[in-house]
């Protein structure tokens, strides 16, 4: 399944239109050969002129050097808006106790980003996608699957702005192409539930 991290990676290489050849790995079982390139076992890891190099925040600032059209840099100012939802995301998923208050952190920092879109949006960086929505798109996505599915929850009405957000992001061509299926996002995330 591609992971947030890696669809990430997928999505700045096909808004950059460029071309790439993909293997999936089994992280369980992992080949021979993608040890030796890589003794960590992480994924996402990109071949840049004969070196290997993991990490998606690397790969895409490396990928935004070596390829500035079209842009996808964000201003440093912006980008860290959002950045908080998704380990608020990972700790309501994982949280056992409906009273700790995982459920409102989400809220929380999804709310501040409703309301930073409403005033900045339709995307982070305004009226053009950048590399903070390509790192958070993803993850959205993840949160929106495995949440309804493990906790049969779903984004509130009240956030109109990250409803739309994340409409505009999961139909843009290049998401549709890099998805990971619900089944996979469900499956994936088994195990941080247990």
């Amino acid at each position: 399944m591609p992971g947030p991290f890696c669809q990430r990676v997928l999505l700045t290489l096909e808004e950059k239109h460029l071309p790439y050849d993909m293997k999936l790995v089994d992280l369980t079982n992992k080949p021979e050969w993608f040890t030796k390139i890589n003794p960590e076992g992480k994924v996402p890891v990109v071949k840049f002129d004969e070196k290997w190099v993991a990490d998606s925040d690397v790969i895409a600032n490396s990928l935004e050097e070596k390829y500035p059209n079209p842009p996808l840099a964000t201003p440093p100012e912006k980008s860290t808006v959002g950045s908080k939802i998704f380990p608020a995301f990972v700790g309501f998923l994982k949280s056992k106790d409906p009273s700790d208050g995982k459920e409102q952190e989400l809220l929380n920092e999804l709310s501040s980003f409703n309301d930073y879109l409403k005033e900045n949006g339709p995307f982070i960086n305004g009226e053009k996608i950048s590399a903070a929505d390509l790192s958070l798109g993803p993850k959205l996505y993840h949160m929106e699957i495995a949440l309804g599915n493990y906790k049969n929850w779903s984004v509130p009405e009240s956030l109109p702005y990250v409803k739309s957000y994340m409409k505009n992001i999961f139909s843009r061509d290049s998401f549709v192409k890099t998805i990971a299926s619900p089944a996979d996002v469900i499956a994936g995330w088994a195990k941080h539930i247990s």
